[in-house]
């Protein structure tokens, strides 16, 4: 018996075709987050059993209630913009049926994206685990958040289609949300930056884009690996202002180190070695997009 687990919150626009792709399942359970569009009531056209679960922001404890409340032996983790295809769901049923001693499956991904299905940069890469028996393991961590599944796992071939996002502007909002839980859980987990992870957004943009292919995705790919380093950029930069306001919080400053810090601030002491970083990534992006824009000019004169 396998049960497949989606969370929602106002995804009804997304639900009807996820839900679709899963009618093979012997159990859909759906873990609804407060949704106040037609969400629980599309899901339960689909025979989906609804689990009303406040999220807290917290996808991991999220994942792990669904965990609690199917009953199969499988458990298939599926966010509600991502679709099964018809590939997929017959190489999953092929695999659970045959295939002995392996607990769990690992999924390639891929992305479609401002109309263009993304397969290089670091999409080409991606590989989560959303396919395992029920006991053999937990979620952990509340966001960016990973199933630790104890025994063998595997990798199937098909693919699981992700349809992220409608529009840029729902990107971005996307970001700078999961940006600030980012850097949350790596405030708790007690993390700082060093003068190393600074550097990581202007080189996280350029192993995607070029390192890993992403400029064969075309404009898709420039725009997604330079949203993926801002990305980047934005934990670090939430993070560092988590410390110090952490910071401030358990040894106030005295008037004169306040007085202090103003005319530091103005005289631009403070802050100066991230401007730099800043200014030095911007330029990274700066010219990696002058050369896709001159690659594509010779493309179209050679034709």
């Amino acid at each position: 018996m396998i049960s497949a687990v989606v969370l929602t919150k106002n995804e009804e626009k997304n639900i009807g075709d996820c839900l679709n792709g899963l009618s093979w399942c012997d159990e859909i359970i759906v873990i609804d987050d407060g949704s106040g569009d037609k969400t629980i009531e599309i899901a339960k056209k689909h025979q989906a059993i609804v689990f009303k679960h406040e999220l807290n922001k917290d996808f991991g404890s999220q994942r792990n209630y669904g965990l609690e409340k199917a009953k199969g032996d499988w458990i298939l983790f599926v966010d509600a913009d991502e679709r099964v295809s018809k590939e997929l769901e017959e190489e999953i049923k092929e695999k659970i049926k045959v295939i002995r001693g392996v607990n769990g499956y690992f999924f390639r991904r891929i992305d479609f994206f401002i109309n263009t299905w993304l397969k290089h940069g670091e999409i080409g890469k991606v590989r989560i685990l959303r396919l395992a028996r029920k006991d053999t393991g937990k979620w952990r961590r509340k966001v960016d958040e990973i199933w630790e599944v104890k025994g063998e796992t595997k990798v199937l071939s098909s693919p699981l289609l992700h349809y992220s996002h409608d529009s840029l502007n729902q990107f971005i909002d996307t970001i700078n949300e999961r940006s600030t839980l980012n850097a949350k859980q790596l405030f708790e987990e007690k993390k700082n930056n060093s003068l190393l992870d600074w550097f990581k957004p202007a080189g996280k943009f350029v192993f995607n884009y070029f390192f890993l292919l992403g400029f064969l995705d075309g404009i898709a790919g420039f725009v997604f690996a330079f949203l993926m380093s801002f990305h980047s950029f934005l934990v670090r930069g939430k993070l560092y202002l988590l410390d110090k306001n952490n910071k401030n919080k358990k040894d106030p400053p005295s008037s004169r180190q306040c007085w202090d810090y103003g005319r530091a601030s103005q005289e631009g002491k403070i802050g100066g070695l991230q401007k730099i970083i800043f200014l030095i990534w911007t330029g990274f992006v700066f010219f990696s997009y002058l050369l896709f824009l001159y690659q594509r000019g010779m493309l179209r004169w050679s034709k």
